[in-house]
């Protein structure tokens, strides 16, 4: 990417951890039976891929997801859609492996939660959010594997691109080749985030990503959990994203 400009540091999402303090490891990975051969030093074009793929998310306006939160009395499911210039997520919550008492719907920005409990939650969350029944708290910003893989999955989308050139240098690099839902993609781990307080570790951090730069998967080890979170791009149709009464989206 030489003689372009150069953008400013890459804003990852390990400054999610500076930023918002929510313990995280920086870049993303999902274990999907794939077989790395990595790592290995990107190539020039595997880095513009790397630098895009978030700013392709805010481009786009939104991408509908499913996030797939670790606990120790079970998991989470959140299948939804995010809105990456208003930075607001909804979606609607089940559990998984423990019973239903955190079903219902879900709306989050970068500083607060919203849930609607359901006794019968329905698989996709309505277009229109219900005007009553929801209550607010703040997002945690440390000991929540919830609130951490919801921040996380806010910051996955970026206004510019990040700097190709840069991405190497801070620990990017190229680990294997994937085909996911008939998507043939490389996984690349991003920048490391060796001294940062809370992180799971390094180098369970990656991306799966398409030849166009489209990001399609992402795994990101959390503190407060002992499994990696999972989120899953384009798992449903994308529906835009109305806030909920009292929920005010960044802009």
């Amino acid at each position: 990417m030489a003689g372009r400009r150069r953008w400013p540091r890459p804003r990852w999402v390990v400054a999610v951890i500076g930023g918002v303090a929510v313990a995280v490891a920086t870049f993303l990975f999902v274990g999907s039976g794939s077989a790395p051969t990595g790592p290995r030093e990107l190539t020039s074009d595997q880095a513009s891929r790397l630098a895009v793929t978030r700013f392709l998310n805010y481009q786009a306006g939104g991408r509908a997801m499913t996030i797939n939160v670790p606990g120790t009395a079970g998991g989470l499911s959140i299948t939804g859609s995010i809105d990456y210039r208003r930075e607001i997520g909804y979606g609607a919550v089940h559990g998984t492996g423990r019973d239903t008492s955190s079903d219902g719907l879900i709306q989050w920005t970068a500083t607060t939660v919203s849930v609607h409990p359901m006794a019968n939650a329905p698989a996709k969350a309505p277009a229109r959010p219900p005007e009553s029944g929801w209550s607010s708290r703040p997002l945690q910003k440390y000991g929540s594997s919830l609130d951490s893989s919801l921040a996380i999955a806010l910051k996955l989308g970026s206004d510019r691109p990040d700097n190709a050139e840069l991405l190497p240098q801070n620990g990017a690099a190229w680990v294997g080749q994937d085909r996911l839902d008939g998507h043939r993609v490389d996984i690349m781990t991003g920048p490391t985030a060796r001294a940062t307080p809370g992180t799971a570790g390094t180098g369970d951090v990656r991306y799966w990503i398409g030849s166009d730069g489209t990001m399609y998967r992402v795994r990101v080890g959390v503190a407060s959990a002992s499994r990696p979170v999972v989120i899953d791009f384009d798992t449903q149709k994308y529906v835009p994203v109305r806030p909920v009464p009292g929920v005010a989206p960044a802009r």
